[in-house]
C-alpha cells in the first residue's frame, strides 16, 4: 500500500493517484468516522463539531480562504457561553495555574513511584526535590491569598513547573516559540474549566508576533530570568 506509512497532517488524508503516487487530500468531514457524544469539539467559529477530524476536514476544505485561517480547535466539548475574563481574574490566573501545574507533576512523580515511564530521571530527581519538601502546598481550594503567599515563600517550588509545562508543548518543531497549534492542547482542555486562559496567552505575548517565546512565557508566570 503506498498510503502505508505516508503522512499528512490534520484534516488530509493520504489518497493514491492514478499513477499509483501516494498524495495528501483534504478529509471529507461526512466521511468522519462515526464519534461519541464526549468526543464534540467547539472550533474558533463558534460551531460544535461531531469531533477534530470533521474540524480539521473543514479546515482543510477552506485552505487558503479567511475563514480556514481563522478556522482553530477553541475547546474540548461542545460550544457553550464563556464568559469574558476580566482584568482581576487575568490577573490571578497565573496563581492558580502555578499551583495546577505543580500539582500535575507531583501526581506523575507518585504514579512513577509505582510503574515509572512518565517522568525522565532527571525530571523525577527535579520533581522529587519538591515533592519532599515539607513546606509544599498540597492540593485544594486555596485562596487567592494563599496561592499569592505561598508563591513568594516558597518562590523556588514554582519555577520548575512553568518550565516543564513550556517544553511539554514546545514539540514541533523544538525551537524554544510556541505557535498556536503547540498551545491548543492545553488551551482546549482547559477553557471550559479557566475561561481566562485565552486572554492569558493572548497577552503573554508581549511582541504580538503570535509565538511566545520561552522568556516571555516565564515573565507571564512571574518567573525572574
Amino acid at each position: 500500500d503506498p498510503c502505508w506509512n505516508f503522512h499528512c497532517k490534520r484534516g488530509k488524508v493520504c489518497h493514491v493517484d492514478k499513477e499509483g503516487k501516494p498524495h495528501c487530500i483534504c478529509q471529507d468531514p461526512a466521511a468522519c468516522p462515526s464519534a461519541k457524544d464526549y468526543e464534540c469539539v467547539c472550533g474558533t467559529d463558534n460551531k460544535t463539531y461531531d469531533s477534530t477530524c470533521q474540524l480539521f476536514g473543514t479546515k482543510c476544505q477552506l485552505e487558503g480562504t479567511k475563514i480556514g485561517r481563522q478556522l482553530h480547535l477553541d475547546y474540548m466539548g461542545s460550544c457553550k457561553y464563556i464568559p469574558p475574563c476580566t482584568d482581576y481574574e487575568v490577573d490571578q490566573f497565573p496563581l492558580r495555574m502555578r499551583d495546577w501545574l505543580k500539582n500535575i507533576l507531583m501526581q506523575y512523580y507518585e504514579r512513577d513511584l509505582n510503574t515509572s515511564g512518565i517522568l525522565t530521571e532527571k525530571q523525577r530527581s527535579k520533581v522529587k526535590k519538591i515533592y519532599q519538601n515539607e513546606k509544599r502546598l498540597v492540593a485544594g481550594d486555596h485562596t487567592v491569598e494563599l496561592l499569592l503567599h505561598d508563591f513568594e515563600k516558597n518562590y523556588h517550588m514554582y519555577v520548575y513547573p512553568v518550565h516543564w509545562q513550556f517544553h511539554q508543548l514546545d514539540q514541533h518543531p523544538v525551537d524554544r516559540l510556541l505557535i498556536h497549534s503547540e498551545l491548543a492542547p492545553l488551551r482546549a482542555s482547559l477553557v471550559p474549566m479557566e475561561h481566562c486562559i485565552t486572554r492569558f496567552f493572548q497577552e503573554c505575548d508581549g511582541d504580538h508576533d503570535k509565538l511566545i517565546a520561552l522568556k516571555e512565557w516565564c515573565h507571564c508566570f512571574g518567573i525572574k530570568e
